[in-house]
């Protein structure tokens, strides 16, 4: 090898240290401020622009080596915990979206409660979320477990409609907080049609376990937090990141409130089976 052969190899070995170091500390921001499980497809649409300023040149199976040689890939995780409690004795509704699909904005909205581990004990999240474009419209945080907890969300979820004069089906688990009277006068005299799940099957109310779960893993709230008051500040700031900042893959890569007041996104399904797949006409 000549001397100048060597050093030219050497230059461009230190730009490609140079250069990675550059994307880590970009990779590590990034999470910081959208959540430590973004994964790789929506971190790579986030920094493209960053890269190509930095001169990164990097394709995006290119950018998945990267993570992997850096321990930089999200793990899987397991859920553990159940909330839902169905068997008591109030009316169950019907569920009146299985193997449909929501067309637009506030047709649909799901609610579920997951919980978070504190140093006294474990609290309560009640989310209600809208299946077109998975925002989050409301959520409640409480040390219990009582109808107050939904409720609560739902009135909060009630104040942030965009679209109040549209027809609304409200679907939940068959838990006992949402089967209670209590609540279920409440939808009902705000307008809204009960739906519930039939079976333990999770994709009959997947969106909605689909946001514990990323609200959980992506924003800190899997970890022991030290209480309900701190939790609080914590799911707001998530909330807040998850809505407005943090790209949504089946959302064409838009975020939650972009897709809410626009309304231009073809819906994706979890389900793995579509073929039965029909779209909600209320």
């Amino acid at each position: 090898m000549s001397k100048q052969a060597f050093y030219k190899r050497l230059k461009s070995h230190q730009n490609k240290i140079s250069q990675e170091q550059i994307l880590l500390e970009l990779v590590q921001d990034c999470r910081k401020q959208i959540g430590l499980r973004t994964g790789g497809i929506k971190l790579y649409h986030l920094l493209k622009n960053q890269m190509e300023q930095h001169q990164i040149q990097m394709g995006r199976d290119k950018f998945y080596r990267f993570l992997k040689h850096y321990n930089l890939l999200v793990p899987k995780t397991k859920r553990h915990f159940i909330t839902t409690n169905s068997k008591h004795q109030f009316y169950k509704h019907k569920n009146l979206v299985k193997d449909k699909a929501p067309t637009r904005a506030e047709q649909l909205w799901v609610s579920d409660i997951t919980y978070i581990k504190t140093q006294k004990g474990h609290s309560y999240l009640a989310l209600v979320t809208d299946a077109y474009s998975k925002q989050i419209m409301g959520y409640k945080i409480a040390s219990h477990m009582k109808v107050s907890l939904c409720t609560d969300a739902l009135k909060m979820a009630i104040k942030n409609r965009k679209y109040p004069h549209q027809k609304l089906i409200h679907h939940s688990d068959r838990g006992i907080q949402y089967c209670n009277p209590a609540y279920t006068e409440f939808v009902e005299q705000n307008g809204l049609s009960l739906s519930m799940t039939e079976q333990y099957d999770p994709y009959e109310n997947a969106v909605a376990e689909r946001m514990n779960r990323t609200l959980k893993y992506e924003y800190g709230l899997k970890q022991q937090i030290k209480n309900t008051n701190l939790a609080k500040k914590i799911v707001k700031r998530a909330v807040n990141i998850y809505n407005n900042l943090r790209p949504h893959l089946s959302l064409d890569l838009l975020t939650p409130n972009q897709v809410h007041l626009n309304q231009n996104t073809n819906y994706k399904c979890y389900r793995r089976n579509k073929q039965n797949l029909q779209y909600l006409t209320i």
